[in-house]
């Protein structure tokens, strides 16, 4: 499976050959990005399952950045925040500021009076503007619950992300190993 995966990674020269990427060619070079190891792909979920809850369109952009700065697996991470998209963004908002709302009394805070979560109205007839200006709206008729639970939503799902692909990747290396034992104590023919 590694082999399929590295076939289709770049190399260091195909990013120095790019015109886009040439000036960060050094950077986006480094082996780290690009390993397929267990600390590396769990962290690039992990980078990828926070940059994920970031609103708007700078999910992947600063899944990049922060893949680079931790030196983890960049194709993952940048993957792995297409898990939030126009399908799942409302439960997930739902949850963070239902997260937010359970959390704000243990830092002193007060809910405002009637407080709801509401899921967004787009008019039927409303263009791709109207849509984004409706949604920036309910984005911020949440309030504090949301700027609360969206930060500690994200933090939640990278640890458990990264928790999640060290024990997977514990449990296929250890069940490898035990098959290879296995197949050394049965007797030739």
């Amino acid at each position: 499976m590694k082999k399929i995966i590295r076939s289709y990674l770049p190399d260091t020269e195909s990013l120095r050959r790019n015109r886009w990427l040439a000036p960060f060619a050094d950077t986006l070079g480094h082996p780290r990005l690009w390993r397929l190891n267990r600390h590396s792909c769990a962290g690039g979920v992990a980078v990828g399952l926070f940059a994920g809850l970031i609103p708007g369109p700078l999910q992947i952009l600063s899944a990049a950045l922060l893949s680079v700065l931790l030196r983890v697996n960049l194709p993952l991470a940048m993957v792995v925040t297409f898990y939030s998209n126009p399908l799942t963004i409302v439960p997930l908002y739902a949850v963070a500021w239902a997260y937010g709302r359970l959390v704000m009394p243990l830092l002193g805070l007060q809910m405002p009076e009637g407080a709801r979560f509401q899921a967004p109205v787009i008019p039927d007839d409303a263009g791709f503007t109207g849509w984004i200006e409706a949604l920036t709206h309910w984005f911020f008729a949440l309030g504090e619950p949301l700027l609360i639970g969206l930060p500690l939503l994200a933090l939640t799902l990278a640890g458990l992300g990264y928790v999640a692909v060290l024990g997977t990747w514990r449990w296929h290396l250890i069940r490898n190993w035990r098959r290879r034992a296995e197949r050394r104590r049965r007797p030739k023919c």
